[in-house]
């Protein structure tokens, strides 16, 4: 079954100018995309869902299929990208996005970051309309900075086995800004920070749906290294305010969008066996080769800017999203 919005905080967004825009969202059909479909959707846009379904689910639009408002649009985005109506605005979210995604597809990671993103650039300029690019707070690797803000110029393995996401986002970051100095392009770029809800895949290999589906199902929670480093979680209906804020926005630097509660992964993994009430042991394994030992983003920027700050509690959006999984789960 398709999963929607847990709460009414979910759709809390708005049109400033009152009038519906037409968008493309790239990627449309995964995670982060389908809700972004949602909210704009919700506050009368129009939206061109593109997807390859490499990554993303058609289960995750399907509750938007028939809607007149709403266009899926079935293409790999590295290829072309092709929409006959005027656009307004572009957000470009094609990506593998986890570990276990461009880990397995190094290449076609590469390519969307690459390809995919001159593309979107291109229809972008020739429509005349307003490109976001979803970026990650991977492009400062292995932080010495802490916590990460935007002037931070990062500490990236350009050819560990993470530098196909790392490398591919920090190209398309510049090529974005490229196509803004010279082209004239009215650009934004989001770096996205950790961020978890329903419809994450069960099988994603990031740490909340893995802690959770494990959790669930009794089974051991595996934690990498001693558990000791840090990440920094935010609710997915905090991050698409954030991102619809930045679009609707004149800002064209890189802009942090993340929740700055930070926590080790150990205590990430206590605190969801404690709210799935499951009594699964914890085992360490080995960390993976250049894991980041920290993860914080500094999101003054977002706040000046914006008037944007995450508002969902970890408890809460811990709940949300372990009700889904359990839905999804049928447990």
């Amino acid at each position: 079954m398709p999963t929607r919005f847990a709460g009414p905080a979910e759709s809390n967004v708005s049109n400033p100018s009152g009038k519906p825009k037409a968008i493309v969202i790239t990627g449309g059909a995964g995670f982060i995309g389908s809700h972004i479909c949602d909210a704009l959707i919700g506050r009368g846009d129009r939206v061109f869902c593109v997807d390859n379904l490499l990554t993303g689910s058609p289960d995750n639009v399907a509750h938007l299929m028939g809607h007149p408002a709403f266009s899926f649009i079935n293409l790999d985005v590295t290829s072309y990208i092709y929409v006959p109506e005027e656009i307004d605005a572009i957000l470009h979210f094609a990506s593998p996005a986890s570990p276990i995604d461009y880990l397995e597809l190094p290449i076609q990671t590469l390519k969307v970051g690459s390809l995919g993103t001159h593309k979107a650039l291109g229809l972008a300029k020739v429509k005349r309309a307003r490109f976001l690019l979803a970026s990650t707070s991977e492009v400062y690797g292995n932080p010495k900075v802490h916590p990460q803000e935007e002037s931070y110029w990062g500490n990236v393995n350009p050819i560990g086995p993470r530098g196909v996401y790392d490398e591919a986002k920090r190209f398309a970051e510049a090529l974005t800004m490229a196509y803004h100095r010279y082209h004239g392009v009215d650009t934004a770029i989001v770096r996205i920070f950790n961020t978890y809800g329903p419809r994450m895949r069960i099988r994603d290999g990031r740490a909340i749906p893995s802690f959770i589906a494990q959790a669930l199902r009794g089974e051991p929670l595996t934690v990498f290294g001693d558990g000791s480093q840090t990440r920094s979680f935010c609710y997915i209906s905090d991050l698409v305010s954030g991102i619809v804020k930045l679009l609707d926005s004149g800002l064209h630097e890189p802009t942090n969008i993340g929740n700055p509660a930070e926590m080790t992964v150990l205590q990430l993994a206590e605190k969801i066996r404690e709210i799935a009430g499951g009594t699964s042991p914890i085992e360490c394994h080995p960390l993976p080769e250049d894991d980041p030992k920290v993860r914080q983003p500094d999101i003054g920027r977002a706040r000046r800017e914006l008037g944007w700050e995450p508002s969902v509690s970890l408890e809460e959006g811990l709940m949300r999203t372990i009700e889904d999984f359990r839905s999804r789960l049928k447990l």
